[in-house]
C-alpha cells in the first residue's frame, strides 16, 4: 500500500507539473517553488493527492485555505441576472485574491503571512466583471447582448458553455486560465514589470481588439 501510494502520488504531481511547467506556469505569477513556504513544489500550495477540502463542489483536490469571507458583489439595473457571493473556482481564485486569506496557506497550515499585492481584489467586487452568476440560453435571450453560450463558439474547440463556464456558471476561470497556457515569456507574460498592468496572457486567448471579450457579448 505504501508503495502503490508514493507512485500515485509521483504520477498526479507528474501530472500537475506536466500540465503547469508544459503550458506557462514556470516564472508566472502562479509559480511558487521558488518560495520556502511551498517546499519547492508546483502543485502542493493548491493541489493535494490526498486528503482534499471539498466543501467547495468540483473543487480540484483542492489543498489551500478556502475564504470565508462574505463579499460585496457586482449590481446593475440593466443585468438580467443577479449575482450571488462567489461559488466554484471563483471562491478558490479569491482564497487569495480578496487579501483575506495567506498565500502561504495550505496542507492544514492557517499561520501565513504572504498576501497578495498584485491582484488584491479585496472583499468588494462591485467594480469588477460579475461572477457566480447563471449563463444560459434564457439568459443570453433576455438580455439581448449576450450570445447563446450553448451553440456560440469560444474559439478554443467547443461551445462557451462547453469551454468557458463551470456547470453553467460565469466565473473566474471563465475568463482567467490559472495554469497559464498561453504564457511563454515567464514573468513578463502576464505583468508588465514597470507600470504593474496584466497582460493578456494570462486569459484563455488573447483580448486583443476585445475578442475575449466579444466571445460572449454581442456589441
Amino acid at each position: 500500500m505504501k508503495r502503490f501510494t508514493g507512485i500515485l502520488t509521483s504520477v498526479l504531481l507528474i501530472f500537475f507539473t506536466s500540465i503547469s511547467f508544459g503550458q506557462g506556469l514556470l516564472n508566472s505569477h502562479h509559480d511558487f517553488t521558488g518560495a520556502s513556504w511551498s517546499g519547492g513544489e508546483v502543485c502542493l500550495p493548491c493541489h493535494t493527492p490526498h486528503n482534499a477540502d471539498m466543501t467547495v463542489p468540483d473543487s480540484p483536490l483542492w489543498n489551500h485555505e478556502v475564504t470565508s469571507a462574505g463579499f460585496q458583489v457586482y449590481t446593475s439595473s440593466t443585468m438580467n441576472s443577479t449575482p450571488g457571493q462567489p461559488t466554484g473556482h471563483s471562491k478558490l481564485c479569491l482564497s487569495c485574491h480578496d487579501g483575506t486569506v495567506a498565500v502561504d496557506n495550505h496542507s492544514g497550515f492557517t499561520g501565513g503571512t504572504q498576501f497578495v499585492t498584485w491582484g488584491n481584489l479585496t472583499t468588494d467586487l462591485r467594480d469588477d466583471h460579475p461572477i457566480s452568476f447563471e449563463y444560459s440560453t434564457a439568459l443570453a435571450t433576455a438580455d439581448g447582448g449576450l450570445y447563446d453560450p450553448a451553440t456560440t463558439p469560444s474559439g478554443l474547440g467547443g461551445s462557451i458553455a462547453d469551454d468557458l463556464l463551470q456547470g453553467g456558471y460565469m466565473q473566474c476561470s471563465s475568463c482567467h486560465d490559472v495554469h497559464i497556457g498561453r504564457n511563454t515569456q515567464g514573468c513578463v507574460g502576464c505583468h508588465n514589470m514597470a507600470t504593474g498592468v496584466t497582460i493578456s496572457l494570462s486569459l484563455w486567448k488573447s483580448n486583443d481588439g476585445s475578442a475575449l471579450c466579444l466571445t460572449c457579448h454581442d456589441k
